[in-house]
């Protein structure tokens, strides 16, 4: 049996593959951009770009699973999956397990829809398939959390919403969970962190673990979305990520079905855990 991996450079890739390789004796296969990237993953390596439709037909060759890792190019993606997935057919792949997004079918976030429409597009494919619908991964404020200790503030716009984040590991295993055992075809998995935590409380633990005291300030998204401008990141991405902080502030992170740590059979990573990386 053939196991490939689609952005398999990538954070959450990378980890995917290392999964892989210590838990099952089928050949794993690194699809990526850029192969002279790969040099260190020690498994495969084809060259395979979403949008090149030859590359992944030439790719997939072979291949009886597949792991299609959402593409990170927001906006492009429902295109680029539907590449993959006509790429899937022509080679006859048996099964794809896709890295979707929490509730894609209704969340306000606005990375659903493209979400959504790849999974309309692997319903109609034939291929049998399994959902992951992933929740936000903690990782995601792990960049800004030693700027907030040196400002002093942590900022954003999800007021009291809270957020059922795990880590990318987390995610990572529920994936190989699910390449690896049967039983998961035509399911759709809505996955999230064990535990939630308000923006003022990922503030509170930053300043426990600093010993600085780091208040969280709410701001209006608009307001939210100049700030980060003012970080340095394009006026189209800041509003997008203030966009997402609003959401959140309505629900759209938020999950308490456990069905993460159902699929791995272990808790997922403390929320505390990432903030003592992220700070070390």
């Amino acid at each position: 049996m053939k196991m490939a991996v689609t952005g398999a450079t990538g954070q959450l890739g990378r980890i995917v593959i290392d999964k892989l390789k210590a838990q099952t004796s089928d050949e794993v296969v690194a699809l990526v951009r850029s192969p002279e990237k790969a040099a260190d993953l020690g498994v495969e390596t084809r060259r395979a770009d979403y949008d090149d439709a030859a590359s992944l037909e030439s790719a997939l060759q072979g291949v009886d699973t597949l792991l299609l890792i959402s593409s990170s190019e927001v906006g492009k993606r429902a295109a680029q999956h539907s590449n993959v997935i006509e790429a899937a057919k022509k080679n006859g792949v048996k099964r794809i397990v896709y890295t979707s997004l929490l509730r894609a079918d209704s969340s306000p976030l606005s990375l659903a829809a493209e979400h959504a429409e790849t999974e309309k597009q692997l319903k109609a494919s034939g291929i049998a398939h399994t959902i992951l619908r992933n929740g936000w991964y903690t990782e995601n404020y792990a960049g800004s959390l030693k700027g907030a200790v040196e400002a002093g503030a942590l900022i954003g716009s999800a007021g009291e919403g809270r957020i059922s984040s795990a880590a990318r590991a987390d995610y990572a295993d529920a994936a190989v969970a699910v390449l690896t055992t049967t039983g998961h075809d035509g399911k759709t998995y809505e996955l999230a962190g064990d535990d939630s935590f308000s923006l003022a409380e990922l503030a509170a633990e930053v300043s426990k673990q600093s010993g600085k005291q780091i208040a969280y300030n709410d701001l209006p998204e608009a307001d939210y979305a100049k700030a980060l401008e003012g970080f340095g990141l394009p006026a189209g991405l800041a509003a997008s990520i203030a966009g997402w902080d609003a959401a959140a502030g309505q629900g759209a992170l938020f999950d308490d079905s456990n069905s993460l740590s159902k699929l791995t059979g272990r808790p997922t990573t403390p929320f505390a855990q990432t903030v003592k990386a992220a700070l070390a």
